[in-house]
């Protein structure tokens, strides 16, 4: 049985070893070569057809979402108005608990950029130095950049503003509580 299995794996070998034909491959054997591949690629409907079915829209049914937009966008702008701040952006140039080191920048800011109006703001426990009030971001960044030579520490960060134009009712009600 052993010399069985010692002939069959020899053969096996052999059979292994064997060179098979020569592969030769060169233009001319594949110059005659087609293949139609057309039943497998995606069709489209012809776009001048589907462009000449559809159907100009009405004049009226723009007049119609136009006065609902226009009613949408006087109900926002009222709602605004009503609103005291809104969500802008301030350059922060000092932010700390010392007291004399905020008056000292605010002096030195003055000094350095007198057409620029810093305002002191403290929350307690912190004093505040900004300048500016920005809409958007990119209309505080020239003041950014002019002060950031000069105060490394300085920033840019969002802020609630008041509006320039918002006044509070100044009707009171002597039932209301308040101030004594």
């Amino acid at each position: 049985m052993r010399s069985f299995l010692i002939v069959l794996l020899f053969a096996l070998v052999a059979a292994g070893c064997k060179s098979s034909a020569s592969v030769s491959a060169n233009d001319n054997d594949y110059s005659n070569y087609s293949e139609d591949v057309s039943s497998t690629l995606p069709t489209y409907p012809d776009y001048q057809d589907q462009l000449a079915q559809i159907k100009e829209p009405a004049e009226s049914s723009d007049l119609a979402i136009d006065d609902q937009l226009e009613a949408i966008g006087r109900d926002l702008a009222a709602q605004n108005e009503s609103e005291p701040y809104f969500d802008g952006y301030t350059v922060l140039v000092y932010s700390g608990i010392d007291r004399d080191a905020a008056f000292e920048t605010q002096e030195s800011l003055a000094e350095l950029f007198p057409d620029l109006k810093p305002r002191m703001q403290y929350e307690q426990p912190r004093y505040l130095l900004k300048i500016g009030q920005y809409k958007h971001r990119v209309e505080a960044q020239k003041n950014y950049s002019l002060l950031k030579e000069d105060f490394p520490s300085a920033r840019i960060i969002q802020d609630r503003i008041q509006r320039k134009d918002f006044q509070l009712n100044s009707g009171t009600d002597d039932n209301d509580e308040g101030e004594n």
